[in-house]
């Protein structure tokens, strides 16, 4: 990277040059830079948030399919509590990108009857710990629908939302609902851990014609429901270990299911160690900050994870 970087900032005083000259000359100029192996095209790839990346994609979903709108708290006038719908509202107006109250037993509800005619709403909660306040909308409306009518009534909803560990937010703000959400039949719950893993995700998850629900967890597996075993498998298979890492309490954990699977699987045969977790304490989320900071996984505790199960 600082190689290239110095290219580049080498080359950007000869383009500059170059510009001064005639038309007949810059083509010269240019045409003795190649040959010499230099090239003044742009940088092959652009850096994006995930900020970004959730943003491109509800827009261009939006403008995709008049079908797809947006709706819960502060997503219009006020671009979102984290700026995911910058510009949506100015772009599509009221009826595609819709502030609600307070009140996600309400909206969620209303999100829910709209998939089910036929539209297909992003439902946003602001942190998935507000969303306990609608997991009856969730749990029993929109995951089991589908299935209770024998598939003939699609739900095609995308709850979205930040999820996890927070700073400085205390108990009832900060905690994972990965393994939650995971155990519940009739829903599809995705993990994205990059930018293009959040757009490519979020995207799919509003074509879907059954409920998917996205949301911002920093692990590798892309999806918790349904679960990528074949993936873990193949590496357990490849480095003989196995260890999981997660925000979450340990208790019926993510981690504990992944476990699970290879235990059952072809793949414990391949096992040099047991299996080790990584996980969030088993308590509440304190608000002081070196409590906090010891009650979710930290990098010593993953390197002493490692070291554990290689017996080092």
């Amino acid at each position: 990277m600082a190689a290239a970087a110095a290219v580049l900032r080498h080359l950007a005083p000869v383009g500059a040059r170059l510009a001064r000259f005639p038309p007949r000359d810059r083509a010269a100029g240019r045409l003795l830079q190649q040959r010499r192996g230099f090239r003044l095209s742009a940088p092959a790839a652009i850096q994006v948030t995930v900020r970004d990346a959730l943003n491109q994609a509800l827009d261009e979903e939006l403008e995709r399919d008049e079908r797809v709108f947006l709706l819960g708290e502060e997503v219009a006038q006020y671009d979102g509590a984290y700026k995911i719908s910058r510009g949506l509202w100015k772009k599509y107006g009221d009826k595609r990108v819709i502030d609600t109250p307070i009140s996600e037993m309400g909206f969620t509800g209303i999100a829910v009857g709209a998939a089910m005619a036929g539209l297909r709403p992003v439902c946003e909660f602001m942190t998935f710990n507000f969303s306990m306040q609608a997991i009856d909308q969730v749990i029993n409306s929109a995951a089991k629908t589908c299935y209770m009518s024998a598939g003939s009534i699609a739900v095609p909803i995308v709850f979205r939302g930040p999820n996890g560990a927070s700073a400085g937010v205390a108990a009832q703000h900060s905690q994972c609902f990965a393994a939650w959400y995971g155990h519940c039949p009739g829903l599809k719950v995705v993990s994205p851990w990059s930018s293009e893993d959040a757009k490519g995700l979020l995207k799919a998850s509003i074509r879907d014609d059954n409920p998917g629900e996205r949301r911002q967890i920093v692990i590798n597996l892309r999806t918790i429901r349904p679960m990528d075993i074949e993936t873990v498998e193949a590496s357990v298979v490849k480095t003989n270990h196995l260890v999981t890492v997660e925000g979450g309490w340990p208790q019926f954990g993510v981690g504990a299911e992944i476990c699970a699977r290879i235990m059952e699987g072809s793949a414990f045969n391949y096992l040099d160690a047991p299996a080790v977790r990584v996980t969030g304490a088993d308590v509440p989320m304190p608000y002081a900050k070196i409590l906090e900071d010891n009650c979710i996984p930290q990098v010593k505790d993953i390197i002493f994870a490692v070291k554990k199960t290689l017996n080092i």
